[in-house]
Order: structure tokens, then sequence, then C-alpha cells
């Protein structure tokens, strides 16, 4: 019988719930063994909605857990990179939550990490796995919509304002770029490549120091461009597309479509549907259990050298407006 993977999370907050409720709509070849939250009241609450047979009250104790193979991590920006530390130099193989972590520095320093200790690393960017990709690379390659030009995606939500307060905090990493921005260069990378030769971009800073928009225009050494823009507190529809000499393809919710529009220039558009398993989520872990089956430390999919370059360029962005985070200023 196949071993199964016995998963770990660190955090309960809402992105953790969604994890977990993916996993139990999953088949059987996986189980959540542990959940850890800084209260062991949080962590008791949580194992029972989802029937997780350990409750944490600390990251510590979850991390040291000697009968966990994963740990899922969903903690806020700021926290990624410790609580990865925390869990590799325990052995444990991690899938952890976008932005992987504050800078490239970071996340280069995470996976070195990982390297030397053998265990398998990846940040969970969903999108790359959705399976209605495999069929956007598919149209592109055999030239339907002829030589991408150019490409746009947009991404913007409204919360309510104590949960933006959170969500915009600067101590913990918040804004617009880090939070979804990374979902609208990631989008622009899959297509257009992880190194643009130019950077432009303005950030609408709010009063706490983090920016509510982000407005950025990749620049590409073949001439192509991506038009990206990420809001907090202000509704955009979910949207993206990569236009062509010869047409045009339509990716509504980009950042886990279940669909695509095609639309070739003198012919009848039409519609590639590939509905999920569960909820977008299954395909990620699955490529996660897949890799630590077979002894692989990184995925081919969603590549080390792919996290950093998308660190990299909130790096520029956020050199370029001015945005530092309070624990950057006083290293």
């Amino acid at each position: 019988m196949e071993k199964k993977i016995r998963w770990g999370i660190l955090s309960t907050g809402t992105i953790a719930h969604n994890f977990a409720k993916t996993v139990r709509q999953m088949d059987e070849n996986r189980e959540l063994s542990a959940v850890a939250s800084r209260t062991a009241e949080k962590a008791r609450a949580f194992a029972a909605e989802y029937g997780i047979s350990k409750a944490y009250g600390s990251y510590e104790e979850l991390a040291a857990d000697p009968e966990i193979d994963a740990v899922y991590i969903a903690t806020p920006h700021s926290e990624h990179a410790h609580d990865m530390r925390l869990c590799i130099e325990h052995g444990k193989n991690v899938l952890c939550e976008k932005p992987f972590t504050v800078d490239a520095k970071q996340a280069a320093a995470i996976f070195e990490l990982a390297r030397e200790k053998h265990v398998f690393i990846m940040e969970a960017f969903w999108t790359k796995f959705i399976p209605v990709y495999r069929d956007m690379e598919r149209i592109l390659k055999n030239g339907e919509i002829g030589e991408i030009t150019c490409l746009s995606a947009q991404y913007g939500y409204t919360v309510s304002p104590t949960l933006a307060v959170r969500k915009l905090d600067p101590h913990l990493a918040g804004g617009a770029l880090l939070d979804i921005g990374v979902y609208t260069l990631g989008f622009a990378a899959m297509f257009l490549g992880y190194k643009p030769e130019k950077i432009h971009s303005f950030l609408q800073l709010n009063s706490v120091g983090t920016d509510s928009v982000s407005s950025m225009l990749l620049q590409y050494s073949t001439g192509q461009t991506a038009q990206l823009t990420a809001a907090i507190q202000t509704t955009l529809p979910t949207w993206g597309a990569v236009f062509g000499t010869g047409g045009r393809i339509e990716v509504p919710n980009f950042k886990n479509p279940p669909f695509i529009r095609v639309f070739p220039n003198g012919k009848e558009p039409y519609t590639v549907e590939r509905p999920f398993d569960v909820n977008g989520f299954e395909y990620e872990i699955r490529e996660v259990e897949d890799c630590i089956k077979n002894g692989r430390t990184t995925s081919a999919v969603m590549t080390p050298e792919q996290t950093v370059a998308v660190m990299g360029m909130m790096d520029t962005v956020r050199e370029q407006n001015g945005m530092v985070f309070p624990f950057e200023s006083n290293c």
C-alpha cells in the first residue's frame, strides 16, 4: 500500500481553512495529522473542525513532531522565512504560501538551507498547476493567436475595515503588492518569462506606508510588455489576457481559472473548460506529494529560481517607490 503523506498545518487563518477543506475532499492518499496555532485553544478548535488528531499551541511543537512528513505554512508574510527555517531545521518538507518571503535575499537563503538539509520546499503558487493552463500553453505553442505582443492582469478586492487593517499592516509585510501583486507578476512570468528587462511601477501608498494599489509595467528584451494592477479596498474584476498578432486569450479569474476563452482573429471564439476536481488547491498538493514520494527536493513546475525571480521583481518595485517595512529599517 502506498505511503500516505502526513501533513501538518502552521496557522489557523482563512487560507489554512481552505487547505484543510481541500485535503478533506481529496482521496485518502494523505492525512491531516496535526495543526499548530499560537494558542492551544485555536489549534484545538481547528483540529476538531477537520478531524485532526494533534493540536499544538506552538509552532515549535509541530515542527518537532516526528510523525509529520510535510508542513503547510500559512502564517503572515513577515513570518514565512522564520517559520520555514524552523520546519527545515527539523527535517520537514515545506509548502509555503505566497509571497514565499519578504524579499529575494530571504528566499534564496531558505532554498539554500533546504538544499543543505535535503528536504523538499516549494512556494504555494497554485496558479501554475491549474490544468487549463496546460491547454493554454498548447494553444500558444501552436500559434493560434500568433506571436505574443503583450499581456494584462488585474486583481483587487474589498474586505471589512478590521481585516483591511491586518492586510495592510506594515509589521506583517502587508499591502497589495506582496499579498496579490504576486499573482499578477506570476501570471506575466508564466507566459513572458522571469527576466523582464525593465520594470516601471507606481504604488499608491496609504497612511501606514504600505500600498493599497500597485501598478506595474514590465518590458522584455523581445519588446513584449505586461500591464499589471493589484489593489486592496478597490474591487477589480479578476481578469487576465494574453494578446498576440493573431488574436487573444482571455482568462477570467486568472489566479485559478476553470476555463479560458480563445479569440482567434477572423474565426469563431471558443472556450476550453477544465473543471476542478475540488477547488484548484488539490493540484499543488499532489505535486508536493509526488515530489516527496519520488525523492525530489524541488518542483520542476514551480522552481526555486522562479520564486526568487518574482521576489526580486517585487524588491525592485518596492525600491522604486520607497516602501520599506519597519522590521527592515531596523536591520
